[in-house]
Order: structure tokens, then sequence, then C-alpha cells
């Protein structure tokens, strides 16, 4: 957008404030997607995008850190809800984690720029702190408790004890690691013939749980799949 009609656009009417701040947060969420160093991005630029003065963002964020952390808190949202809605209605901890596992992979090559902003590194820890990432932790928790919730359903008691809290959550951050190089890996050489991409996910799953990869694949498509 020139800067002519950056002059041009329309206040919103008073009392409309949230639509400017909308339409912020949605310009940055886009540039963070679509930048090739998302890293470089700055208030002049969201500005430019909306077509207001760059003094207009701060009526809605203080800086630029609020406002990419608004846009990551968005996301994982997004991706919590997505992980969720699968999950609903599985029956039993096998079809609850296939569930989340494939729609967290599948929601990652469906959207790989919002993936990216979350996943992808590269913003400074000044503009972006370890703790802007809590929600993602939290992510974390629920593959964790899931993978836990199904290798205790293998009714295999005398392996059960030699596991705890910690072990648990080893066992979830391996397997969280395979899904993120899974989507990575997708996103980056889609050119490539890799296999179908939900076999792809059963065979990592079996892997992390020692279930035959038939009955993954059975429970990865008759998942929820979240649009």
């Amino acid at each position: 957008m020139s800067s002519k009609e950056a002059a041009r656009r329309r206040r919103n009417p008073r009392g409309q404030g949230q639509v400017l701040k909308a339409e912020l947060v949605e310009a940055a969420a886009r540039l963070l997607a679509t930048l090739e160093r998302p890293e470089t991005l700055t208030l002049r630029q969201v500005a430019r995008e909306v077509g207001v003065a760059p003094a207009s963002i701060y009526g809605h964020f203080p800086d630029l850190g609020a406002l990419v952390q608004h846009v990551l808190r968005l996301r994982y949202d997004e991706l919590a809800a997505v992980m969720r809605t699968a999950a609903d209605g599985a029956e039993g901890p096998l079809a609850d984690l296939v569930a989340r596992c494939a729609a967290y992979v599948h929601w990652g090559v469906d959207h790989p720029g919002p993936y990216r902003t979350l996943f992808g590194g590269g913003m400074p820890a000044e503009l972006v702190p370890t703790n802007a990432h809590g929600a993602g932790e939290e992510l974390l928790g629920s593959v964790v408790a899931s993978l836990a919730g199904a290798r205790q359903d293998q009714g295999r008691p005398e392996h059960q004890d030699r596991r705890g809290p910690e072990q648990d959550w080893q066992a979830g951050l391996l397997l969280w690691t395979a899904l993120h190089g899974l989507v990575a890996l997708y996103n980056a050489h889609g050119n490539m013939p890799w296999p179908d991409l939900t076999d792809l996910i059963a065979q990592t799953l079996a892997l992390h749980t020692g279930r035959p990869v038939d009955e993954i694949v059975e429970l990865a498509r008759t998942a929820n799949r979240p649009t």
C-alpha cells in the first residue's frame, strides 16, 4: 500500500478501535508467516500493511514484541483447539493420541506459514522471550499425557513401574520432536515423492507406542480432522 493510500485510509468510527487492533494483528501474522526473514519485522512494516501511521499502533500495543507475542498466543490457541477438537469423542487413550498427533501434523502441513511462526525459531530473545511460548508447553503437555495414557493402556504392568513423570515427559518430547521433524521436512521438501502422510504419522506413532502400524493407520483415517 502506498503512502498516499495509507493517508487516505478512513479512520474507524469512535468506539471501533478494536477493528484497527484486529487489522494490526492480522497484518503482523501475515507478515510473520510470509517474510523470508520474519525476525526483521518492524512496526513500520505492519503499519504500512494496514495503511496507518506507525504511531497508531501504540494505542493497542506498547511495542513490536507485544504485538508478536499476541500473534503467537492466537496461533497456539488455534492449534490447541484443532488438536482438542480432533480428540473429541476418541475412544480410548491410543485413539486420543493418534487424533491429536494427526491433527498437529496436518495443521502444520496445511498452514506452513503459521507453523513456521510458532516453531521456526529465529526471532530474537529480546523480541520474543522464551516465556512467550508458554502455550507451546501446554501443547507438549497434552501430548505427554496422551502418550502416557496410550502406553499405560498396553496392559504391561511389569514395565509401568519403571516410568515416572520425568520419563513420560521425555517420551512425549521425543515424540513431538519426531512430529515436528516430519512437518518441517515435508514443508521444506514437498516436491519429494513422499509416502502417504497418514502412513508416516502411523509409523512414527507405532515406534513410540509399540502398537501395530495397521491399528494406528485405521485410527488415523477415522479420526476427526478439523478444517
